[in-house]
């Protein structure tokens, strides 16, 4: 089974600030962890992968930092992750990221099952998982 989580790197305190100018969180300097959604999730790929077998491989999109959060996968038992990044995708919405998303996905390979978190801590919408499907 090809199972895919996609994840997200999100502000560790709600203390965050916004650029007046571009809309966009002020990530530098901030910490920042797993989005606590995406964990369920995660969670729910690995007992996937413990009862059928197969591979489970994350996806993220966001600033290179996020790169700490594959790796954070990977020490919970991912087997293959990707981070989609660019600074052309810096505030974008969430159609947006979600077709960015699913371009990523489509590249990363071909998947039995994609999960998702409910929604994000740093946006609240809960869009990205329906509009990825």
């Amino acid at each position: 089974m090809e199972i895919l989580v996609c994840i997200k790197q999100v502000p560790g305190s709600n203390k965050v600030e916004v650029d007046p100018v571009t809309g966009v969180l002020k990530r530098n300097g901030a910490d920042s962890k797993m989005n606590p959604y995406d964990l369920y999730a995660l969670e729910c790929g690995l007992r996937l992968k413990e009862k059928y077998g197969g591979k489970l491989s994350v996806i993220t999109m966001g600033p290179p930092q996020a790169q700490a959060i594959i790796k954070e996968a990977y020490s919970m038992g991912a087997d293959a992750g990707a981070i989609v990044s660019d600074r052309a995708f810096g505030g974008a919405d969430v159609l947006a990221t979600a077709h960015t998303l699913a371009q990523g996905i489509k590249k990363f390979g071909k998947f039995d099952i994609i999960l998702c978190g409910l929604q994000t801590t740093d946006g609240d919408t809960a869009q990205v998982g329906p509009e990825v499907s």
